[in-house]
C-alpha cells in the first residue's frame, strides 16, 4: 500500500515545536550579499534542506558518500533536516515565516505552497531554469510538465514526479480475493463484493483501511473521489480549491465554450451525496476502520503489512509493491494487486491536470539559489540519483539492468522531496504484474485528457480570512462525514451551516471571478 503521508496530499496533524538549532550554522555562513546575489560567498558551503519523515535507516553512510561526491563535483555539501510528517507542514511554514536561511524544502499545494507564493517566501524559477546552466535537470523533466506546473505563468517549484500522470486507486490483497473466488477485480461492484466477503469470512481483517489523512480524498477529489463510484465511472470532473486543505468547488465542464466556470459546492455535483450515503453504509457495516479519524497513516501502513487490512490507498507511483516483502514475511503466500475501477479500464482517458503533488522550492532567504539549482542538476545524473535514492550499491541495493533494482536493506529515502525524475527512476525488481501495467499506463501522457482548468491555481489572498475559517469548518464537520461516522443528512446540514457562517459565499464568488478570468486567458 502506498502511503499517502509519504507522497501525497492530506491533512497534516499539528504538533511538535519549532526547532531552529539545526540551521544555526548554515545561517551564519549566509551573508547578506550572497543572499542578494544568489552567490555562494567564500569558504565551505553546506546547503540546508528540509525533508519530511524520519531519518532513513542507514542514512549516515549514504550522506557521507553523497557529500564526498558533491564536494568533489560541485564544491559544497548538504545537511538535510528530517522533520516528522506529523509536524512537517507546520514546522516548514514556521521556518519560512521566521526567515530561517535554509535552502530548499518539499512543498505542495496540499502543504503551504500557495501561502508561501503569496508571501514571496519562495523563489520564482523561470529565469534560473532557462539559463542553460542546468542541462541534466532540464533533460530529465518533460518541458510539458514544466509548463503545466506554472502558476499564472510563473514557476515556483521544480515538479518531482516519477510518472507523467498520477491517479489514486486501490492496493488490495490479491491472495484474499482469489481465496474468495475473485481472480480479477475491474470495477467498483467487484470491489464492494470483495470487501463484504472479506468482512464475512475474515473477521480479523479490516476490508477498507482509512487513516486520519485520507478523509478529504474519499468523495470529491481531482479527478476522482476514492470511494465515489460515480466519479470512477465519470472521471472527467474539474475540481478546484484555494489551498490544499480548502473547500472543493466543481467547475463547469463547458467553461471553455461559455466562458463561465460556474463553480458549485461539491455536494451539488452528480454522485457526491450518493457517495456519502454509500460510505456511511460501509462504516456502519464495519467495512471501514472505526478509528479512521485518529489512525496515523504510518500505523495503518504497518497494519497493512502485518496482513490486517484487505485494501488501502495507492498511487500510480510504482510504490505499492514495496510493501510485498514485509507482507509476505508476516503472511506467507500473500500477494498484492492494484485495482483501478475505471469504466473503460486503460482506455478511460480520465482528466488530469498533470500538476505535481510534490515540488522542491528554493527559499528566498537561502544561501545560494544557484547552488540549490546545481544540487537539483546533480541529482538529475543517474549515478548520483541512484546513490541518494537507493543508497550504497551492494549494501542497500543491487542494480538489475538499467531500469530495475533489488532492495537489500531497509534504506528508504523520500526521493519525491528532492530527486524524483521520471526518466531516472528504477522499478523494484519484484513489482507485481498489475502494478507494472498501471505504472506503464501512467507514463504515457496520451492516456489522459488534459483538464480544461489544468493550469488554474486560484490566489487565496483576496479571501484569506474566509478560506482559513472554511478550512477549520471542514476539519470539524466534513471529515466525520467523509468517513461515514455521522448521519449524512444531519452531518451535511451542520456542514453547510458552518460553511455559511465561515464565508463560503464569498469564497464561491471569488472562485468564479478568478476561474472566469483564467478561461478568458486561454
Amino acid at each position: 500500500m502506498s502511503n499517502p503521508m509519504m507522497s501525497r496530499r492530506g491533512l497534516l496533524a499539528a504538533g511538535g515545536g519549532l526547532s531552529v538549532a539545526a540551521f544555526l550554522s548554515a545561517c551564519s555562513s549566509g551573508s547578506s550579499q550572497s543572499q542578494a546575489t544568489g552567490g555562494a560567498g567564500s569558504g565551505a558551503l553546506t546547503l540546508s534542506l528540509l525533508l519530511p519523515g524520519d531519518v532513513p535507516v542507514g542514512w549516515d553512510p549514504v550522506l557521507a558518500e553523497v557529500n564526498k561526491k558533491l564536494q568533489k563535483d560541485l564544491g559544497f555539501t548538504i545537511k538535510p533536516q528530517f522533520i516528522p510528517w506529523t509536524s512537517y507542514g507546520q514546522q516548514a511554514l514556521l521556518k519560512f515565516t521566521a526567515g530561517e536561511k535554509f535552502d530548499t524544502a518539499l512543498q505542495a499545494r496540499w502543504l503551504n505552497m500557495t501561502q508561501l507564493v503569496a508571501s514571496g517566501s519562495i523563489v520564482e524559477l523561470s529565469s534560473l531554469l532557462s539559463s542553460g546552466k542546468y542541462p541534466n535537470l532540464t533533460a530529465t523533466i518533460d518541458p510539458k510538465i514544466i509548463e503545466l506546473n506554472r502558476w499564472s505563468g510563473k514557476l515556483y517549484g521544480l515538479p518531482q514526479i516519477n510518472s507523467v500522470a498520477r491517479f489514486h486507486h486501490f492496493s488490495i490483497r490479491q491472495d484474499l480475493a482469489e481465496k474468495l473466488g475473485m481472480s480479477d477485480i475491474t470495477d467498483f461492484a467487484g470491489l464492494e463484493k470483495f470487501w463484504y466477503d472479506v468482512k464475512q469470512k475474515n473477521k480479523d481483517i479490516i476490508p477498507i483501511g482509512v487513516s486520519s489523512r485520507m478523509p478529504k480524498l474519499m468523495v470529491a477529489w481531482n479527478p476522482v473521489g476514492w470511494l465515489n463510484p460515480y466519479m470512477w465511472d465519470n472521471p472527467n470532473m474539474s475540481i478546484a480549491s484555494f489551498t490544499g486543505d480548502s473547500f472543493n468547488f466543481v467547475l463547469a465542464a463547458d467553461g471553455k465554450t461559455t466562458g463561465s466556470s460556474n463553480p458549485i459546492p461539491w455536494w451539488e455535483a452528480p454522485g457526491m451525496v450518493d457517495a456519502l450515503r454509500l460510505i456511511r453504509k460501509y462504516y456502519q457495516d464495519g467495512l471501514i476502520n472505526k478509528n479512521a479519524l485518529t489512525l496515523d497513516s504510518k500505523a495503518l501502513d504497518s497494519q497493512f503489512k502485518a496482513g490486517r487490512v484487505a485494501s488501502g490507498w495507492a498511487m500510480t507511483d510504482g510504490l505499492s509493491s514495496t510493501a510485498l516483502p514485509e507482507l509476505t514475511k508476516n503472511v506467507p503466500g500473500a500477494m498484492l494487486a492494484n485495482v483501478m475501477p475505471l469504466k473503460g479500464g486503460e482506455n478511460a482517458k480520465p482528466y488530469q491536470t498533470f500538476q505535481s503533488d510534490n515540488f522542491v522550492v528554493l527559499n528566498a532567504k537561502g544561501q545560494s539559489n544557484e547552488k540549490a539549482m546545481q544540487l537539483q542538476d546533480w541529482v538529475s545524473i543517474k549515478e548520483n540519483h541512484d546513490l541518494l535514492t537507493y543508497g550504497i550499491p551492494g549494501k542497500d541495493w543491487n542494480p538489475d539492468g538499467d531500469d530495475e533494482y533489488e532492495k537489500v536493506s531497509t534504506y528508504t529515502f523520500p526521493g519525491f522531496a528532492l530527486a524524483w525524475r521520471a526518466k531516472l527512476e528504477r522499478r523494484i525488481k519484484d513489482m507485481t504484474e498489475s502494478e507494472t501495467k498501471w505504472f506503464d499506463w501512467a507514463q504515457d501522457i496520451d492516456n489522459f485528457t488534459v483538464d480544461p482548468y489544468a493550469s488554474f491555481v486560484p490566489d487565496p489572498e483576496p479571501v484569506k480570512r474566509e478560506n482559513t475559517q472554511v478550512t477549520a469548518a471542514l476539519t470539524q464537520f466534513a471529515n466525520p462525514l467523509f468517513i461515514g461516522a455521522v448521519d449524512v443528512d444531519q452531518g451535511l446540514d451542520k456542514l453547510k451551516k458552518a460553511l455559511d457562517r465561515a464565508g463560503l459565499a464569498k469564497l464561491q464568488a471569488e472562485m468564479a471571478k478568478q476561474a472566469d478570468a483564467y478561461l478568458k486567458g486561454q
